[in-house]
């Protein structure tokens, strides 16, 4: 499995917009004013009617030959396009825009962006209100009228005026848009639903199918309403998330009053405070006040979690006890959750490998089969002697049945689905290649501290040694050690219960521990070496050592100048979940391996504990990009779990780089392709499981969608399927996708 790069992206870290409705296919509109150019005008356009990866395509088509265009990055969701390159090109890049039947529009330009920085909500597509459902309904209410007409009024030319001119209204109301946006799709040469369905419509109005043609425009108009709200469903699943942050917090103000001020206006440094019950409008470090905070909008945590002074919290988090005052530390387009927002933005943006072989197939596919209906229309009357007018019909609903919709909106709505599902777990993925490819490991790397372990060392023994007093060698140890900052040290300090003496004559021993006198005896706390060293380690001693090591223990000896009074032994411990997280990843098929920079007893030790077979120990950061050669090479595509700082280099090695315990680090989020916001090594399974379900729902989707246009197929080619009938097939498939797809969504729970 080839890393592969997201193919499209979005600058800067900002929260999304609100994306207008939108429906897989909807076409063009014609040029309009002219765009500023220029060293200070924006290089960041939105581009209303552009819904769906087809009309992405015939951008990239326009654009991307054009001498001076460094790169496109598309955001769909909210049909934005950023455009990197000199001005010159800038300047014929909107011009073949326009020219291809698109209207850009400056992002700077119109409305001021909202608190969390994100563009305003587009209103282009007005048929999409309520006015549109009431108009839909009288459109077919019409053409219910004008069938009708034709079964059972009278055959007269009156009652067939009459009929046709009803007829035409329902196709009026249902179809304005999409003869506008045909009509501008044609003079392109563009072949897209609204192009099929103009001419369809015409065609069949023109051969006097005049009560069939009201009908299918009104079926569509409304299916494509229908279908339209349940891909908003789809591309505004991370908009929850939005909402999740308070528009507005309270400050302290200087005289010590408190404002509630909107979040946006908040500086840096700021005290803000927050009462039980509400949510946290800015990432912060409390300062003030005991509370239990929910943070599973964020980390996917489903235990809430306690919060003191020195601790941060999140945007978007859920305040459940006491009352806390916070100092802020990022600005609201800038806390943790608008980076959350902002990955899963460009996660939507980028295209998984199956949603680019379907618009590969789907610009193949529907040339095609429009020249196949030209074919039907013309060559079995000139060759087999059919009626002109029934060879044109079947060529017409050929031409219906040839729209892509379903195939092209089947992959970005179970893609962006499983985005979002997974987001709403805590899990970042940074674009659909990776929420696809996932599926495909074998082998995960686990990162031991931090990842596995909980990455602070704790006192999990203390001995006394030979006739030593325990109590008394505890108070002595603990004198030494709170005064020393070394993690091990501090890790004893607060292991230790009895309280600490005064330490005098108090210094570092460089590499070997520290030294004192306690109650005017001087004593060491020191590792193995430094007690060798002082030539007070015996046989028994030693064997003690060895045994406690083996179970990768740190040692500390706690010794006066007769001898060893104590021993003390530091673990990290492993984490509570990583034990189930390693058995889950086992029954999915793939192997866990543990990269470790401690030595191999260390990392045999806590791996055995985990239930992992393979443990690598004393490995330095290039040992452990040889390492995951290595396993790729004997297990295959192989991830990476670690901090996402430390282990960057075998992040970016790794098939796919998992980020673990990110909230808050801007670093992890970027030296990864998927990032954990809390430390459960298990969301590892979690990611790989949605895969596999996403992968499924995919080819499910493809499947049906080529299922459901080959059965019509073959009755419009031997005459059994008529328009409308088409129009199902076409709408009813599309409809049938967009609802399997949101399945992932619903699985999120």
């Amino acid at each position: 499995m080839a890393r592969n790069t997201p193919e499209t992206s979005n600058a800067g870290i900002r929260a999304p917009a609100h994306p207008p409705p939108a429906s897989c296919c909807a076409a063009d509109h014609a040029a309009a004013a002219p765009l500023p150019i220029g060293p200070g005008a924006p290089n960041t356009y939105r581009i209303p009617t552009m819904d769906c990866s087809a009309e992405e395509s015939e951008i990239r088509r326009a654009v991307e030959p054009i001498a001076g265009i460094r790169g496109l990055h598309f955001q769909l969701g909210q049909r934005t396009l950023r455009i990197d390159g000199a001005d010159d090109a800038l300047t014929k890049a909107l011009a073949a825009i326009r020219k291809a039947g698109f209207v850009p529009e400056p992002v700077g330009a119109g409305p001021s962006p909202d608190a969390a920085g994100a563009p305003p909500h587009d209103h282009a597509h007005g048929h999409h209100g309520g006015s549109g459902y009431l108009r839909f309904a009288a459109a077919l209410g019409f053409a219910i009228v004008a069938e009708g007409v034709s079964y059972f009024a009278p055959d007269t030319l009156g009652w067939k005026v009459a009929g046709m001119a009803i007829a035409a209204l329902a196709i009026a109301l249902a179809g304005l848009e999409t003869y506008a946006k045909g009509l501008a799709a044609l003079r392109h040469a563009r072949l897209n639903i609204n192009a099929l369905m103009s001419v369809a419509v015409t065609g069949a109005f023109l051969i006097g199918q005049w009560p069939e043609a009201a009908m299918v425009m009104a079926l569509y108009a409304i299916a494509e309403l229908i279908e339209a709200r349940a891909v908003d469903r789809a591309r505004n699943a991370i908009k929850g998330l939005v909402d999740l942050a308070p528009a507005e917090a309270e400050v302290r103000q200087d005289g010590g009053a408190w404002l509630r001020v909107k979040a946006s206006e908040i500086a840096l440094g700021t005290i803000a405070r927050v009462k039980p019950g509400e949510r946290v409008a800015l990432d912060g470090i409390v300062t003030r006040g005991h509370s239990s905070i929910d943070q599973s909008p964020v980390t996917g945590e489903s235990i809430p979690v306690d919060k003191s002074p020195g601790d941060a919290v999140f945007a978007g988090t859920i305040n459940q006890a006491g009352e806390i005052e916070f100092r802020v530390t990022a600005a609201a387009s800038d806390t943790t959750l608008a980076r959350i927002i902002h990955a899963v933005e460009e996660a939507q943006g980028t295209r998984a490998p199956t949603q680019r072989f379907v618009d590969r197939f789907a610009a193949i596919y529907t040339p095609a089969v429009f020249a196949l209906a030209v074919a039907v229309a013309l060559l079995p009357p000139l060759l087999l002697g059919w009626p002109w007018l029934a060879a044109l019909y079947k060529a017409l609903v050929l031409l219906v049945i040839a729209c892509p919709c379903a195939l092209v909106i089947s992959t970005p709505v179970s893609v962006v689905s499983g985005l979002a599902s997974a987001a709403r777990r805590g899990i970042l993925i940074k674009g659909g290649t990776y929420l696809e490819n996932a599926r495909l490991l074998k082998a995960v790397a686990v990162d031991k501290t931090g990842t596995l372990t909980e990455g602070k060392p704790k006192l999990v023994a203390f001995q006394p040694w030979g006739q030593a007093d325990q109590a008394r060698a505890g108070r002595l140890a603990k004198s030494l050690a709170a005064r020393s900052d070394h993690p091990v040290s501090q890790a004893i300090a607060a292991g230790l219960p009895d309280p600490a003496l005064e330490a005098d004559d108090f210094r570092a021993l460089l590499g070997r521990g520290v030294e004192g006198v306690v109650d005017g005896q001087r004593l060491v706390l020191g590792n193995h070496r430094l007690i060798r060293e002082r030539q007070q380690a015996d046989p028994a001693l030693e064997a003690e050592l060895g045994a406690l090591e083996a179970q990768g223990r740190t040692v500390t000896l706690l010794a006066d100048e007769r001898g060893v009074l104590a021993l003390f032994a530091v673990a990290d411990t492993i984490k509570p979940s990583s034990i189930e997280a390693i058995a889950q990843l086992k029954r999915l098929g793939v192997a866990p391996v543990m990269l470790s920079g401690d030595n191999q007893a260390t990392a045999q030790a806590v791996a055995r504990e985990a239930g992992i077979d393979d443990a690598r120990g004393g490995l330095l950061p290039e040992e452990k990009l040889r390492a995951i050669q290595d396993m790729r090479q004997r297990y295959g595509p192989t991830a990476m779990a670690g901090d996402g700082i430390n282990d960057a280099p075998a992040l970016a090695q790794a098939d796919i780089g998992f980020a673990m315990g990110a909230a808050g680090t801007d670093t992890a989020m970027e030296a990864a392709d998927v990032v954990i916001m809390n430390d459960n090594l298990g969301r590892i399974a979690e990611t790989i499981r949605l895969s596999r379900r996403t992968h499924a729902v995919l080819w499910q989707n493809i499947g049906l969608a080529l299922a459901i246009k080959l059965v019509f197929f073959v009755l419009a080619v031997f005459g059994a399927a008529t328009m409308w009938m088409a129009v199902f097939a076409d709408m009813g498939a599309s409809l049938l996708v967009v609802a399997n797809g949101l399945r992932l969504l619903r699985r999120a729970g």
